[in-house]
């Protein structure tokens, strides 16, 4: 692999020339003197550009991609760190220097001078992908506010410094908040009904605590474990509100911190006002609009209009599924009312009763290194991808694995993988880019993907086990990596993930999740923990049985999620946390069929939206489902390698150098249908 930087040896790690980051030598005292440096070097090109007289594409276009290539591989270090293995340290270096990092990087993205320089390139001259650069660029230019007059660029420069600001403590308040709770257990008879491998890992928390007995946090494993099994409604009934309430009013204050801390009421409000402002500095009527201007969706009311039919044709289907939950309840398990608390309970028992299919029976036949196994030979049979794990690569710690990809026994990228939930690791499953494929003057950097979830750690002297939903997280993060790694666009701006309108960048992950309900897929994926047999045809058969079970909910569930998203940003009256949960409450009124106590607060833990990138477009997620699964049609109808060659050539290689949709068409050999979504949720024959 290319090396990254040619600086000369430097006692900061961050700065050391290497092909991959040293991240066991990162200290938080490095951070902010490496950013200086990296900006100090990207500046001087942005002002050789500028000052100079050269309006080649390569004397604009490729010296900025290589300049923001360097920014952001040292920042990408950075900012993983901080998602992995965080500290009070770390948080406030990572905080400081993000405030430098989006101040700089607005100013240059508002430098008229360098949009001139882009506009002066003669398009007549380039190939279509670097024309796609060229007309990106200048759009990502106007974005950032370089049309302004001078003291609106000026003002529009401070709210993305303001905007970064309350975003990152946002997402600290979450993570401490998460971090700052647990419910030690010192009486087994508590934990009744939660399995033995889940118990297992309970107690490791507890042990990695110095405490006796168990320990319930509120990271997704052990909030998962008590909420689906435990037996007693009293434990349900505390983690359920101890997880819906983290970062809100109505959570657990930290003393020590000052009683708002961990509460981010103010910040939402601060946060939309700042949105609604940036929006309509650049002439967008409000954030929807400024999100759909790089999306494939044309308007919002077309997605509203989308998401509203999703919820009209599930409506009813739903309506079944909670009366059936509640006469299950009621006659079966004694519980005369339904609160939220039971609703997974009850859910869980209900599957076992109508599918048989023991989520625990489930998990013994995917222990991770058997799941990893058919991962490997999955990505191989279909992508043509051999994954060679390396040793003696540095990592940020002893679990993390490293894997150089190669086709046809050459090497084109990187993985490192992270799996396991600890402390000090943001919760949830993501990819992120790490290195970017680069054209450099010393060869072809390789891209580097970073494969990051958050599954039980091995416990009781036996390997992780998986259930199928971490299954299907493992592929979907897996799509995305491959999004990444198999680009063949050597500008990083438009390579892989980056670039990609955003309500489609789900395709990829999407459509590798369908694999885990392909029967010769998953029998290769499985081997029992204890005997090594596959997953039998009758369990699968359960499973699959099972797959709509509750399914109309579920859709609703991110119907909710999706309109509140869009109705929140597109309403101008909105200021505080009052403001918010009203929406919210509107939207659950229109299409919710289960709802949560009044003193829930969803919101205040809504990453995704207030503190990620999908700030008006988690939409997203349902849009890129259709083409998920519409386009998954492709490998069932007829040689799935072929589709797996097709799909790689026409919609991974290529990134965001042509728009998602002609990709999709060229990949189909047509535009998406909504019939295999549908089918899906079960909403059609």
């Amino acid at each position: 692999m290319s090396t990254v930087r040619s600086d000369a040896a430097t006692d900061n790690p961050l700065l050391v020339p290497t092909g991959l980051p040293a991240f066991d030598a990162v200290k938080p005292d490095h951070v902010a003197p490496a950013l200086e440096a990296a900006i100090a070097r990207h500046d001087a090109v942005v002002q050789s550009i500028v000052t100079g007289d050269d309006r080649s594409f390569a004397g604009v276009c490729q010296a900025m991609e290589q300049a923001e290539a360097e920014l952001s591989d040292l920042w990408a270090t950075v900012s993983h760190l901080h998602s992995v293995v965080d500290t009070a340290e770390l948080r406030a270096a990572h905080a400081t220097s993000l405030e430098r990092l989006i101040g700089y990087s607005s100013a240059v993205s508002q430098n008229a001078n360098l949009y001139a320089a882009y506009a002066a390139i003669d398009q007549d001259t380039l190939g279509p992908t670097e024309r796609r650069l060229v007309e990106l660029s200048l759009r990502n230019f106007k974005l950032g506010g370089v049309a302004l007059p001078p003291e609106e660029r000026e003002r529009f420069a401070a709210l993305q410094v303001e905007l970064g600001r309350l975003q990152t403590a946002y997402s600290s308040a979450v993570l401490d908040a998460t971090e700052a709770w647990v419910e030690h257990i010192e009486d087994e008879s508590l934990l009744a009904g939660v399995p033995e491998g889940d118990k297992a890992m309970l107690a490791s928390l507890a042990a990695a605590r110095g405490l006796t007995g168990w320990a319930v946090t509120l990271h997704q494993p052990s909030v998962r474990a008590i909420l689906t099994y435990a037996d007693n409604r009293d434990l349900r009934a505390r983690i359920y509100r101890a997880y819906g309430t983290r970062a809100s009013d109505q959570g657990p204050r930290d003393r020590e911190k000052g009683p708002e801390a961990l509460d981010n009421s103010a910040r939402m409000g601060a946060i939309l006002a700042l949105r609604r402002e940036a929006a309509a500095l650049l002439g967008f009527k409000d954030p929807v609009d400024l999100s759909l201007a790089t999306k494939m969706a044309r308007s919002g009311t077309e997605v509203v209009d989308f998401l509203r039919d999703l919820a009209a044709r599930a409506r009813q289907p739903a309506e079944a599924d909670k009366a059936q939950l509640q006469a299950f309840a009621r006659d079966t398990l004694g519980l005369e009312t339904l609160e939220p608390w039971d609703n997974g309970y009850v859910a869980e028992k209900l599957r076992q009763a109508l599918h048989n299919v023991d989520d625990q029976k489930v998990k013994a036949y995917f222990p991770l290194p058997r799941v990893l196994d058919g991962l490997l030979a999955l990505l191989r049979d279909v992508f043509g991808i051999t994954l060679t794990a390396e040793e003696g690569v540095r990592t940020w710690h002893p679990d993390v694995r490293y894997y150089t990809l190669s086709r046809g026994g050459v090497p084109f990228a990187g993985l490192y993988m992270d799996l396991f939930a600890r402390t000090g690791k943001k919760g949830g499953a993501w990819m992120a880019v790490c290195r970017a494929r680069l054209r450099r003057a010393d060869g072809t950097q390789l891209p580097v993907a970073y494969l990051n979830c958050n599954f039980a750690p091995p416990a009781g002297g036996k390997p992780s086990l998986l259930s199928h939903a971490d299954v299907v997280t493992l592929l979907h993060e897996m799509g995305h990596c491959l999004h990444h790694v198999l680009s063949e666009v050597d500008y990083p701006s438009i390579s892989g993930v980056t670039g990609f309108e955003w309500d489609a960048v789900e395709l990829p992950s999407q459509l590798l999740e369908n694999f885990a309900w392909d029967r010769q897929v998953l029998r290769s994926m499985s081997g029992h923990v204890d005997t090594g047999e596959p997953l039998p045809d009758a369990l699968f058969d359960a499973m699959l049985g099972a797959q709509r079970f509750q399914a109309a909910l579920a859709l609703l569930r991110q119907v909710e999620f999706a309109l509140f998203d869009l109705r929140m940003h597109l309403d101008s009256s909105i200021s505080d946390a009052a403001g918010v949960q009203a929406v919210l409450n509107q939207v659950r009124a229109e299409v919710a069929v289960l709802t949560p106590p009044e003193w829930h607060r969803f919101a205040h833990a809504f990453t995704h939206i207030f503190a990620g990138g999908y700030a008006a477009g988690y939409y997203s997620y349902l849009w890129a489902e259709r083409l998920s699964l519409d386009g998954f049609g492709k490998f069932t109808e007829g040689d799935r390698t072929a589709a797996g060659e097709a799909f790689r050539a026409e919609v991974l290689a290529v990134g965001s150098s042509r728009p998602a949709l002609d990709s999709y068409i060229a990949f189909r050999g047509r535009e998406p249908e909504n019939d295999a979504l549908l089918k899906r949720y079960g909403l059609a024959a």
